[in-house]
């Protein structure tokens, strides 16, 4: 299983696709809680040149609560990243597949709150 679900857009911008990516998360009940330009940042820490590449921390507040009722540490692996990258000079977009990530969770509550986060983020991404 991979730990990501990913899909490359034609003919946008990355500006577009970054935008787009946060108005089909709008959709899914997810707002963006931060944002890392890593161009911006790669730049200025390490005055390295990379591609363009943010990645979007998208939280669903009632999916939030959920799991972290369901496991007080489960804050380790929150929110839902959403990386946006030029890639070949085609924008590609991928988000984490939680799923995946919760394998090595221990608790049934939790891998049942990621499959029903999956089927959102798998839409968001599908949306695009």
């Amino acid at each position: 299983m991979k730990y990501y679900f990913t899909t490359t857009l034609k003919g946008v911008s990355f500006e577009e696709a970054v935008e787009k990516t946060q108005q089909e998360l709008k959709k899914e009940g997810f707002g963006i809680v931060a944002e890392v330009d890593f161009q911006k940042t790669l730049k200025e820490k390490l005055n390295v040149d990379f591609r363009k590449y943010k990645v979007l921390e998208a939280c669903n507040p009632p999916y939030a609560l959920k799991s972290l009722t369901a496991d007080d540490k489960i804050g380790t692996v929150l929110p839902c990243n959403f990386a946006v990258q030029e890639k070949d000079g085609q924008i590609e977009v991928s988000s984490i597949n939680p799923v995946a990530a919760m394998q090595t969770v221990d608790s049934q509550e939790m891998k049942n709150i990621a499959d029903e986060i999956a089927e959102k983020l798998q839409r968001v991404i599908n949306s695009l």
